[in-house]
């Protein structure tokens, strides 16, 4: 089974869209980093938790010697600490990225790091049947309306776009 590993900004739009069920139903190990999961709200743990319990979520504890490592690794300053502890787990375990943010997705791509975004994630759920087209089509469009992220993007809309018209969403 392929390892995700996941950073904050897909676990909080999967909240949002009330869509963490779902994204544990993939067949993917998920895991992420402890600092991931500090950063996220009470509210968008909780529900984490639970997998967790269930051992469908691993949580890494970055130890001294690895955040040496990251310390020491030329990551660009426009990432966070907690983005640098997602890909630092992703070359250690040679696992995919999951990540909306550009610059996480950008130094995946240049470290040659399988990695995807939330409409992937779309992707997979439709062709697992987790969520019907027209399931997705309304998830989506609630994503854009809540995430002003995603308004202003000319190259997302255009996927936005594409995805809504194929699954019946326009």
């Amino acid at each position: 089974m392929k390892i995700a590993i996941t950073d904050a900004c897909i676990f909080i739009d999967l909240h949002d869209l009330d869509l963490t069920t779902a994204f544990f139903s993939l067949n993917f190990e998920i895991h992420t980093s402890l600092d991931v999961f500090n950063e996220l709200y009470l509210v968008q743990q909780q529900p984490l938790s639970e997998f967790i319990h269930q051992k469908k979520l691993t949580v890494h504890n970055i130890q001294q010697k690895d955040r040496s490592i990251i310390i020491a690794t030329n990551y660009p300053r426009s990432l966070s600490e907690m983005d640098k502890t997602v890909l630092y787990l992703a070359q250690k375990h040679h696992a995919m990225v999951l990540s909306s943010d550009k610059v996480v997705r950008n130094y995946a791509k240049n470290q040659s790091i399988d990695y995807h975004g939330l409409l992937w994630i779309f992707d997979q759920f439709i062709e697992r049947k987790i969520l019907t087209p027209q399931q997705a089509a309304i998830k989506l469009k609630a994503l854009i309306s809540l995430n002003p992220i995603y308004q202003n993007n000319s190259k997302l809309t255009s996927e936005f776009k594409k995805r809504l018209t194929a699954w019946g969403g326009r």
